[in-house]
């Protein structure tokens, strides 16, 4: 395994082949701006990518929160500033988050353990699976401090909700609590808080079994559904199919199937 990225303000720990990211910024409600949230986690991600023993990613918040998102205090600093500074620190800083989460390979599963709120609430969004605990609560606020999602938020949004869902939650910047979350898309499921982080981890267990490279190419297939016309789609899928068929893994899982047993897949 490659040597774990070295974080400033969160912990990250590997169970087999699962690894759980952990803010650990509670007295700032793991705000994303303002701390060292957004290099943590572009780092895991890049490691993530290299280490060909890690499956799948749990991302949860210690203390009470998921993330606040964006640090209110830093924006009064922010205000000062002029535009051209203002958007560089946007490519630079947050958008990194959605730029590192697309790019990153393996399934990511984001346990939300409270509120997730403006950033926080998209950087959940941002993730395959959401599990949520009963404490947990969705805000697209942006517009309640007169701003956007200025990380890209409602590109996900609209594809997680549907675009009048979307809009009613971004336009009236109301908070929504965890079972309406599981009603509308935001979340899988909802579990007691002491369940939470069991769940996901049980989740990410059943996942990361699979065989490592098919789960790659499936996470590829399924971030190229949106954005692809299908017949170019359907060559993407054949060539992607090509290479599954000629895996170690695929004989594998042939021969365990035929015999009755679990597969043991080494991503090859």
């Amino acid at each position: 395994m490659s040597a774990l990225p070295e974080l400033k303000e969160s912990t990250l720990a590997v169970d087999g082949r699962v690894a759980t990211l952990t803010f650990q910024r509670d007295e700032i409600r793991n705000a994303l701006t303002g701390s060292q949230l957004v290099p943590d986690f572009v780092g895991t991600c890049e490691w993530a990518n290299r280490s060909g023993d890690v499956s799948v990613l749990i991302v949860t918040g210690a203390g009470s929160a998921f993330s606040a998102g964006g640090n209110i205090k830093n924006m009064r600093e922010r205000h000062a500033a002029p535009v051209a500074e203002i958007q560089r620190n946007y490519r630079r800083g947050i958008q990194q988050i959605p730029l590192a989460l697309d790019a990153l390979e393996i399934p990511v599963i984001a346990a939300v353990n409270g509120p997730a709120i403006g950033a926080g609430c998209d950087l959940a969004l941002m993730c395959d699976i959401r599990i949520a605990s009963t404490q947990a609560q969705f805000g697209e606020t942006f517009v309640n401090l007169g701003i956007i999602p200025g990380d890209g938020g409602s590109w996900f949004l609209t594809r997680a909700v549907g675009y009048q869902r979307a809009a009613e939650m971004t336009f009236t910047g109301r908070i929504v609590k965890a079972a309406e979350a599981k009603e509308i898309g935001l979340a899988l499921e909802v579990v007691e808080p002491a369940e939470l982080l069991p769940r996901a981890a049980e989740l990410a267990q059943k996942i990361a079994a699979k065989p490592p490279q098919a789960l790659r190419l499936a996470k590829r297939l399924l971030q190229a559904a949106s954005r692809t016309e299908l017949a170019p789609y359907l060559d993407l899928c054949a060539a992607f199919q090509a290479v599954c068929h000629k895996s170690e893994d695929h004989a594998e899982a042939l021969t365990a199937f035929f015999e009755k047993r679990s597969g043991n897949f080494t991503g090859r």
